[in-house]
């Protein structure tokens, strides 16, 4: 017969305290008589300590990031507008010149000589309607004589015209104030109207072109401010301002086009340079609260909010996460508070004991014997 196992005096005293927690413990939950503890149906009321956090609404912001490309703000390339041979040419690449400077000459002799012949022939033209206007109304001169010296006498003047016209195409100007690019073109070289002289710029302020995602065509508009940055080590940066946005959607990649203007009176940019853009946009305010209250269930996410100190189950969307928070749209007033830590206990209608700031750790958790 083996011995009758015993306790020692301490263990039996470790097991009689932890026999008259359990038996305290539901009555002091349930806040219930003795009587009312054993009644099934009783209703059931909990408490729980928790560390809440005053809701904040804060505006939805999302920034876009893409690759613009350059062109000056004034851009052509020029072209003769007749064939000749090259006299001259005034200009230096990389020159400023101001608008109505020439910038080529063509060989104009035969030109010049027919806006010579020109001359002639309206003042011949003109001499021989005066003396016909004189006797009119003499009978010297019949309607039909008159008619035709002015008819020759307008055609006179349009061929002087066309002349001037075709003298002036043997001069090629620039046709605002630019910069003039590179070229090929060299005095004895014979041009025609296909061949580019060089490249006009009016750098002053350039427009940058980039696409947008289609989902942001209704928080994109004219006069939006924007920052733009090179690529290079330097990564020199300036602000624009949006003064341009497409029509359409293209669809074969769901965006649009965006047009910016950005300064450059410093003349460090060239047209023709990409950039990267960066595009601030501020949407609507939605209510703020730390990633550890969002909690999730089978019909999605949720966090606890506080209502007359009892819990409250509020159903939330995920709207945006933004470091260690997260935008929710979620039927919260302003003022409200939410519980963020000790949610694993809530049920909907629970006391709330809210546990003081000064045990709450800085990062919104409440302290322990490890962290505190």
């Amino acid at each position: 017969m083996h011995p009758r196992p015993t306790l020692s005096r301490s263990r039996r005293g470790t097991v009689a305290i932890a026999l008259a927690v359990a038996a305290v413990v539901p009555l002091a939950v349930t806040g219930c008589s003795p009587e009312a503890a054993g009644s099934g149906d009783a209703e059931r009321v909990e408490t729980a300590p928790v560390v809440v956090h005053d809701v904040e609404f804060v505006p939805q912001r999302t920034r876009l990031e893409a690759v613009g490309t350059s062109r000056a703000e004034r851009s052509a390339t020029i072209y003769p507008a007749a064939a000749g041979e090259v006299v001259v040419v005034h200009f230096r690449p990389g020159q400023y010149v101001g608008q109505g400077a020439v910038l080529v000459e063509l060989d104009a002799r035969n030109e010049r000589v027919a806006v010579k012949l020109a001359k002639v022939a309206l003042a011949d033209a003109e001499r021989q309607y005066d003396r016909y206007s004189r006797m009119e109304g003499s009978g010297a001169v019949v309607p039909a004589t008159l008619d035709a010296a002015r008819a020759a006498l307008e055609k006179a003047r349009l061929e002087l015209e066309s002349a001037e016209i075709a003298l002036a195409d043997r001069t090629i100007e620039a046709p605002f104030a630019g910069y003039v690019g590179v070229t090929d073109v060299d005095a004895g070289d014979r041009i025609g109207p296909d061949t580019a002289i060089t490249t006009l710029d009016a750098r002053k302020e350039l427009l940058v072109t980039f696409e947008a995602p289609e989902l942001m065509i209704d928080d994109l508009s004219v006069g939006h401010k924007i920052e733009i940055s090179t690529w290079d080590r330097s990564a020199l940066t300036t602000e624009g301002e949006i003064v341009a946005i497409d029509s359409r959607v293209d669809p074969a990649n769901r965006s649009f086009v965006v047009r910016a203007k950005v300064d450059n009176g410093n003349d460090r940019l060239r047209p023709g340079m990409s950039f990267r853009v960066k595009l601030d946009m501020v949407g609507a305010t939605w209510p703020a609260v730390p990633e550890v209250a969002l909690q999730w269930g089978s019909d999605g996410a949720y966090v606890w909010a506080l209502e007359n100190g009892r819990a409250l189950r509020v159903p939330a969307t995920i709207v945006q996460r933004d470091e260690g928070r997260v935008l929710i749209d979620a039927d919260l007033a302003a003022g409200a508070r939410i519980v963020v830590e000790g949610v694993q206990r809530m049920r909907d209608g629970m006391t709330i004991l809210e546990l003081d700031v000064e045990t709450v750790g800085p990062d919104g958790l409440a302290k322990t014997d490890a962290t505190s």
